[in-house]
């Protein structure tokens, strides 16, 4: 090893020295030849000039190296020293690397021969320019982030400026006098560089520049040792090695005799090692006060973490911030302190007092000594297999990791007997804390005379407890669960692919690692980078677990007892931790809510890690007790929870079973004596028979077939959108004419509730496809839907709600794939808002048994209906019948009381998909009123009179059953309604000057005079009208019919007064006592006269008006049936189309993605 190190050093040496001779001889050169006149005529061309210039401007490196020194050979060059000084400045900084700057070097040398006196000052000036530091007044104005960002271009432009100026001081270009080089201005500019920067921004030209030039300017010796640090390391630590490495530096490095050799003066060497030293003193001050700044900020953190239970966003970002910083400095003054060969600043690790006092310390051997009873029965300390083999097999990490990674090699032997020492001390320490407790207990006395005294003692303890608290807690800082222990400079201190950035990457991967395979992963890669630091940081990250994650604290607590068997200052200091929070939780029993998520975290970790057994049993048992002294308030819980996590792993392990059966007891009289409300009295009661369940006899599990498991797995599991199409092959290959296969298909389908809400609809399509081959299955699955919807009405229980829903979604459903009918659509939705009501109409002040007001689960079945099919009812009839439901259903929506709020806003986007501009009605009495007009307007239409005899109001037969008024109206249609016969009969009269109207005025009867005189003015009118219509045309004829008709008002009145059988048209008449009853309507001039007649039933009149009568109104009927049955057999055509494409092939159905 000390070979090759010191191999490597004589590389450097000789690579130095190499150095040293190239820059001599260039030197040399740069002096000698100055000012020298070409020998050869040069070539003046503007196009290679400018060409010249071009390639200048691009890049001074090695690549375009040739061609520009042949150029500066050939060219002339005099007219254009300006714009090369510019070129060559800008090409200057596209150097990278070293071979690029010494190219640079080597052009710039040719020029200044060429032309020392114009192109060398003019360089040199442009050089200092790009040199030269920003002013404080610019930066001032700037941002935080521009003021970063513009640090950052500067820096990366003015790097390969700095390296090119510093070899053009060293060959004799840049030069203090005629005998001096250039070394003092380039120590003037670095000063300038780093005098002005508050910041530290410029320090990694600073860096850059010593890697390169430490020896030529500052006369420093490489070390004969490598500077790599350890991954293991202390910050502080470093100082000692590189004194050390100091005081031997000169053994290997070949010292120069001649101090004429060197190529910077003596004097400017030192100075300028003088001022790096003095730089990087300030650089250490700055680094210890940021050090010291994040330590206090971490512990604000942690105190600021166990008050509220967790760190604000804008103190983390801060201290994230810091942290940030903070790396970047260490990183900068530790490779500057490596450059320098001085020492690293002490910093000082972070200690946690402690104010409470310890317990115990685990020893970590207690892992080996686990019991090895494999007790999975009802009665043992695991509740099944599969927990007991997550607490007990644990892997060992000697079969994974090298013995001397875990540190077994030499010492094996010790190590053995020093951990069966700490068994036997662990044990009289486990047997002392029992005698303790099983004398506490029996000085404990329950009954009614001592309770008052055992009270009192308890509360003289909690009292000094609490005291003895306060008095630390005033002189010491407030207790976190992460306070560091050390410095955080144990994040990355060297390369990028350090150890410690391993250990952040395995840290960030540990909230993912949610099973027992990733976990054990995890704790074999952290042996591989076991140390100190690293430990000490995983203790603090097992210290911050967010408090709504206490998912991962089984899994963590497996890490822990992984690793506690050879690394066991882990699990102690993390007991420890978790003691301390424990105290401090018990110190503020009177922050209950704000601390209560924390008190979870800390109870749910101590118990898991207690079932590995990594928390010693006398410190729980002694935690138990603290609990038990107090048993009030919060201690209540902290008892549930802890019995719940690990009571039963207590009172089943054989070396905690009697003091923990002792201590249950007493819990359980104290609980009986002791007032508790309802709560507590609960949480205590699960804890209990979760800790110690009563016998009983296994759960029952049904038995199942084969077959029926396939069938249940096939739509339970494997049905999806890709796979339907296989899964109804796999239905169709099944045996349907066996019973218990149809009976399983039929139970599998009926059950929607029992596969995922989103394949409700796969199922309906299946249901669809099955159909073609299958229709007696499909109409038994619509059936058994329609019960169970209808059942759930009648039944109404809370626990069928789930159901409820998926049976109404499934309807729906099953419409949309055209296997049931709107018709049956629109009675579930009327059965909906109308079961269980009197007359079939809600109102307010009648609750229903099975509707009660505060109950609004109907109007959740109604939105999901509507939702699933709703869209569909858009147009024609059935548009008109959604409407007329949802002018319903706001009636029965108003007669709830106030809706809650998730009611009322899956009622408002259920409405808004169907009818966006749907106007709500704002009272019951406006809906009312808007029902009862939509009925009467559903009765006409379809020839239903209200009132009948003038017995019962319209009102009240509007009432009477509103089932009937519902399918009323849903066997209406809107569009026959328009093309109903509008015209009456009494226009239609048999002449142009006469036109008989109904009447129900009553007469006596007519006279034989009053016969007689019809007959003969009858007769004349007949005869007359024949007469006079032979004389007229077409248009004189249609003027007289208008103006032989009644006149408007005397129309209205008369229909008015009409009986309401409908019967009221022109030529018509009622028989009345053997008496028909007409009205005589003659005109005489321009003046229209009517007579009231009665003539005999049995006259030929009579007989032959009611004959036209009785025709007129079949016809009309049968027109009116035969508009109303025009959608019907609309319907039944599209039916039969559909028939006749299905033999013709079958239709697939896909759902889109």
């Amino acid at each position: 090893m000390d070979v090759a190190t010191n191999g490597a050093a004589q590389t450097k040496a000789d690579e130095e020295q190499t150095r040293r001779a190239k820059r001599a001889t260039l030197k040399e050169l740069n002096i000698t030849e100055a000012g020298k006149e070409p020998l050869k005529a040069l070539d003046s061309s503007l196009k290679r000039h400018t060409a010249l210039i071009k390639r200048m401007r691009q890049s001074l490196g090695a690549e375009n190296h040739d061609q520009i020194f042949k150029d500066i050979d050939s060219l002339s060059l005099e007219k254009y020293v300006d714009e090369i000084v510019g070129s060559v400045v800008e090409g200057i900084s596209r150097c990278k690397t070293e071979k690029d700057v010494w190219s640079a070097v080597e052009i710039i040398s040719a020029l200044h021969r060429r032309f020392p006196k114009t192109f060398t000052p003019a360089l040199v000036s442009s050089l200092s320019a790009a040199l030269a530091a920003p002013s404080r007044a610019s930066l001032a104005a700037l941002s935080a982030e521009q003021r970063e960002k513009e640090d950052s271009t500067r820096v990366s432009r003015q790097r390969p400026v700095l390296r090119v100026s510093a070899e053009l001081a060293l060959v004799g270009i840049i030069r203090d006098a005629v005998d001096r080089s250039g070394a003092e201005w380039i120590m003037k500019a670095v000063r300038d560089l780093l005098s002005n920067d508050p910041s530290l921004s410029s320090l990694p030209l600073l860096l850059v520049f010593l890697k390169s030039f430490s020896r030529p300017y500052l006369g420093l010796v490489p070390p004969t040792s490598s500077k790599q640090i350890p991954a293991a390391s202390e910050p502080g630590t470093l100082s000692d090695a590189t004194s050390e490495e100091a005081s031997h530096v000169n053994g290997t490095f070949p010292v120069l005799v001649n101090e004429d050799e060197e190529l910077v003066e003596k004097e400017i060497r030192d100075r300028f090692k003088k001022m790096c030293e003095g730089y990087f003193d300030s650089v250490s001050k700055k680094l210890v006060i940021e050090h010291n700044r994040l330590q206090e900020q971490d512990r604000r953190n942690h105190e600021a973490y166990i008050r509220s239970g967790e760190i604000f966003e804008d103190r983390q970002q801060a201290y994230e911030k810091m942290t940030k910083s903070y790396e970047k400095l260490l990183a900068s003054c530790q490779s500057l302190s490596e450059l320098l060969y001085l020492p690293m600043p002490t910093l000082k690790t972070a200690t946690q007092k402690t104010e409470s006092i310890q317990i115990g310390l685990n020893t970590g051997s207690n892992l080996l000594g686990a019991d090895s009873e494999d007790v999975t029965t009802a009665g043992g300390k695991w509740e099944d297999e599969e927990e007991r083999r997550f607490f007990e097999e644990i892997p060992d990490l000697k079969d994974y990791v090298p013995r001397s990674v875990l540190g077994l090699e030499s010492d094996a032997d010790l190590h053995t007997s020093d951990g069966e020492e700490k068994e036997r001390m662990e044990k009289e320490m486990v047997e002392e804390e029992f005698r303790k407790l099983e004398e506490e207990l029996a000085e404990m006395k329950i009954d009614e005379d001592g309770q008052a005294a055992g009270d009192e003692t308890g509360k003289k303890r909690q009292g000094a407890a609490d005291e003895g608290a306060d008095v630390d807690a005033d002189d010491a800082p407030t207790p976190t669960t992460g306070t560091p222990k050390e410095s955080p400079s144990n994040t990355p201190q060297l390369a990028p692919q350090g150890p410690s950035q391993l250990l952040t990457a395995l840290l960030a991967r540990l909230p993912d690692a949610t099973n027992r395979s990733m976990i054990d992963q995890a704790a074999v890669d952290f042996a591989f980078l076991n140390s100190k630091a690293a430990r000490k940081r995983l203790v603090k990250f097992m210290g911050q677990v967010p408090k709504s994650r206490t998912d991962l604290l089984p899994h963590y607590s497996r890490l822990i007892a992984i690793l506690n068997r050879y690394m066991p200052d882990i699990g102690s200091d993390i007991v420890a931790m978790l003691d301390e929070e424990f105290r401090y939780l018990q110190r503020k029993k009177n922050v209950v809510k704000e601390l209560a998520e924390v008190r979870l975290r800390n109870a749910t970790f101590l118990s898991n890690l207690t079932k590995f057994r990594v928390v010693p049993a006398h410190v729980i048992l002694h935690m138990f007790k603290v609990c038990l002294d107090d048993f009030s308030g919060t201690n209540v819980e902290n008892l549930a929870l802890l019995l719940e996590g690990c009571g039963r792993f207590l009172l089943r392990s054989d070396d905690t079973r009697v003091p923990f059966a002792k201590m249950i007891e007493l819990m359980r009289r104290k609980q009986s004596m002791v007032h508790l409300d309802q709560r507590q009295l609960l949480l205590l009661e699960n804890a209990y028979y979760q800790c110690n369940p009563p016998e009983r006899t296994a759960r029952q599990v049904k038995e199942r077939t084969p077959m029926e498991l396939f069938i249940r797995h096939l739509i339970y599991d494997v049905l999806t959108k890709k796979t339907i199409d296989k899964v109804l092959r796999l239905l169709r290959k099944l045996d349907w004419g066996d019973t218990l296969v149809l009976r399983t298909l039929h139970k599998v389908f009926t059950k929607p509730w029992k596969i995922k809400y989103g394949h409700i609809s796969l199922l309906a399509m299946l249901t669809y496809d099955l159909q073609r081959y299958h229709p007696a299955f499909s109409i038994g699955v619509v059936d058994q839907v329609l019960e169970d919807i209808r059942r759930g009405l009648e039944t109404n229980m809370y626990n069928m709600n789930q159901r409820r829903i998926a049976s109404i979604k499934f309807l729906g459903e099953l419409y949309i794939y055209r296997l049931v009918s709107s018709s049956i659509i629109f009675d579930t939705l009327w059965t909906l808002v109308t079961f269980g009501h009197p007359e079939g109409r809600p109102t307010p002040g009648q609750p229903s048994p099975i509707d009660m007001p505060d109950d609004f689960f109907r109007i959740r079945l109604v939105c999901v209906l509507l939702d699933t099919c709703g869209m569909c009812f858009d147009r024609g009839s059935q548009q008109k019948k959604l409407d007329n439901f949802l002018t319903f259903f706001q009636l029965y929506i108003l007669s709830k009381g106030p809706l809650p709020m998730d009611v009322d806003f899956m009622l408002s986007d259920s409405l808004e998909a169907v009818r966006p501009k749907l106007s709500m009605y704002k009272s019951y009495d406006e809906v009312v009123v808007a029902v009862d007009e939509m009925f009467s307007v559903i009765y006409q239409n379809a020839g239903v009179i209200s009132g009948d005899g003038g017995d019962d109001s319209g009102e009240e037969s509007g009432d009477d059953d509103d089932d009937e008024k519902g399918r009323g109206e849903r066997d209406e249609d809107d569009e026959d309604e328009q093309g109903q016969l509008d015209s009456p009969i009494d226009e239609r009269a048999p002449s142009p000057e006469a036109v008989l109207l109904k009447s129900n005025q009553e007469f006596v009867g007519p006279t034989e005079e009053d016969d007689a005189d019809f007959a003969k003015e009858l007769a004349k009118l007949v005869t007359d009208t024949s007469a006079e219509s032979r004389k007229i045309d077409k248009k004189t004829a249609l003027a007289l019919w208008d103006t032989a008709l009644p006149p408007p008002v005397v129309r209205k009145k008369r229909n008015e007064e009409f009986d309401e059988d409908g019967e009221g048209v022109a030529g018509e008449a009622s028989e009345d006592a053997g008496v028909m009853k007409f009205t005589l309507f003659t005109k005489r001039g321009n003046k229209p006269q009517t007579r009231q007649i009665a003539i005999p039933a049995e006259s030929t009149l009579a007989v032959q008006t009611r004959t036209a009568q009785m025709q007129d109104k079949v016809e009309q009927q049968h027109l009116k049936k035969l508009v109303l049955d025009y959608e019907q057999r609309e319907e039944a055509e599209e039916l039969k189309a559909l028939a006749a494409r299905n033999r013709q092939g079958p239709i697939k159905i896909r759902l889109a993605g």
